[in-house]
């Protein structure tokens, strides 16, 4: 059977939050070098092959828009990115993008089943954004991306 029908779950395609600082976002999500993708209702950011939507206060406050958690009000979101590179080029890019570090560099298990070094910030609304560096060959992340 190929791997695209054989009936299980292949991983994420997107998540999706609600949003409340939409300029800080755009512009703080952009300065971690991600694409961003504006629309009416939703500023999509994309990390390769998956996205996250960041829904519009105007939308995610409507009475209509019923496709998301009931509950759900910035900040609810709590993502870790794999970072690929060096743990001084991740502070250094984190420094550029006005992000402070609230944790880290910590040893943690991460979503690969193996151990690896997690740094934990802010985003302008107040997401928890985990950065993990697995080991490559034998040291903490590699500046070739």
């Amino acid at each position: 059977m190929s791997p695209e029908s054989d009936g299980t779950i292949r991983g994420f395609d997107h998540v999706s939050l609600p949003m409340q600082h939409t300029d800080a976002m755009v512009a703080f999500y952009r300065a971690l070098g991600l694409h961003v993708a504006e629309r009416p209702g939703v500023v999509s950011v994309y990390v390769r092959d998956q996205m996250i939507n960041l829904h519009r206060p105007e939308a995610w406050r409507g009475k209509g828009f019923t496709l998301r958690a009931p509950a759900a009000t910035p900040p609810c979101g709590d993502l870790c990115f794999v970072w690929g590179g060096s743990a001084d080029s991740l502070r250094a890019l984190l420094h550029q993008a006005g992000a402070e570090i609230e944790e880290g560099p910590v040893e943690r298990q991460g979503g690969r089943r193996a151990e690896g070094s997690s740094v934990y910030v802010r985003d302008p609304d107040g997401n928890l954004l985990e950065f993990m560096i697995y080991p490559v060959d034998g040291e903490q992340g590699s500046d070739a991306r």
